[in-house]
């Protein structure tokens, strides 16, 4: 049996991964950090153009029909370049959230907005008080005991929160409830939202995984031009190890996060484990780099002007998404036990 991406994967992952090192620069995440949306709508036009929007969406509504396994190659290309858009939420959860209710006018119609790049979706679930990206939302879909309910921005009141992410911005969502906003109820809606939320953390330690690399080869640089005592610091045998556990914490995730796609995406039994596993890997790896990268930058590396702080920050915050490492360290512990 091959372990392995297809070509057809990898050949995908390197022609995104090129526009989005082309495109998404670190002054154009500046300026979605200053700016009132946080986004480049651009960018997001672009990636509708590679189909990358349509990844997850079925081809009955204009999609490609892919899986997580397609996807997760891109996540980690957007993570590198700290993308200031929505892939996740609408990507990754939001359309095949859809392609699974029973409402085919909804599904079909916000799809093919999705795809075309009209259009943002974003999603909360109970595991999260807040929303990432709901006020630039053109659907908000959102888990409300056992009730799934698809609104727009209009019906509902949005209050901004504090985010350590500029270019991430938070909300608390309120509604009033209405049964004509109900997308799934019941047993049903359960089942849609496990779903999507373990779609929601792969998606989320993929891009943590972009995160990490773009961390550890942005320090890299920096070590061979920074001088202490004559040399440059990267010939110090402290930086080297330093580094080399970084880079050893993000291969050994890798493969965790690869093996929770496949399982997402062929419904194994252990799913959910997987997911957990791959979350806190994830997680750990950017995490880990982030602290290696910011003592081996010194205090720079929390300026605003220098670039390290915009992927800090968006480890940070990922962190928290779609449940943090106590929770799924939980999750995977009462699967062990039980």
């Amino acid at each position: 049996m091959h372990f392995g991406f297809t070509q057809e994967q990898i050949l995908f992952r390197d022609s995104v991964g090129t526009m989005l090192q082309a495109e998404c620069t670190p002054d154009i995440v500046r300026k979605a950090w200053s700016n009132p949306s946080g986004r480049t709508p651009e960018i997001w036009n672009q990636l509708a153009q590679l189909g990358v929007l349509g990844i997850t969406a079925p081809q009955s509504a204009g999609g490609l029909g892919m899986n997580e396994i397609d996807l997760v190659l891109i996540l980690q290309e957007a993570g590198r370049v700290a993308l200031p858009e929505p892939i996740v939420e609408s990507v990754a959860v939001g359309l095949p959230l859809l392609a699974e209710c029973n409402n085919v006018g909804l599904r079909d119609h916000w799809s093919s907005s999705v795809i075309s790049g009209e259009s943002v979706i974003s999603v909360g679930l109970e595991h999260s008080p807040y929303v990432a990206h709901a006020a630039q939302a053109d659907l908000i879909i959102i888990q409300r005991d056992n009730e799934l309910h698809a609104l727009q921005t209009d019906q509902v009141r949005l209050i901004p929160q504090q985010s350590v992410d500029h270019s991430r911005k938070l909300f608390s969502v309120d509604y009033t409830r209405d049964s004509n906003t109900i997308l799934a109820g019941g047993k049903e809606a359960q089942v849609l939202c496990a779903r999507a939320f373990n779609r929601g953390a792969l998606g989320t330690a993929a891009f943590q995984l972009g995160v990490a690399q773009a961390m550890i080869d942005l320090t890299v640089e920096y070590t061979k031009v920074r001088e202490q005592f004559g040399k440059p610091i990267g010939t110090f045998q402290a930086i080297k190890h330093m580094m080399s556990n970084a880079l050893l914490r993000l291969e050994f995730a890798k493969p965790v996060v690869y093996r929770a796609a496949y399982s997402l995406s062929t419904n194994h039994p252990d799913s959910d484990t997987h997911v957990s596993m791959a979350k806190i890997y994830g997680d750990e790896a950017a995490y880990k780099a982030s602290k290696a990268c910011l003592q081996a930058h010194g205090a720079i590396g929390y300026t605003f002007e220098h670039d390290l702080h915009l992927w800090m920050k968006r480890c940070w915050s990922l962190q928290q998404a779609w449940g943090n490492a106590a929770w799924h360290r939980e999750r995977v512990g009462k699967a062990i036990l039980d």
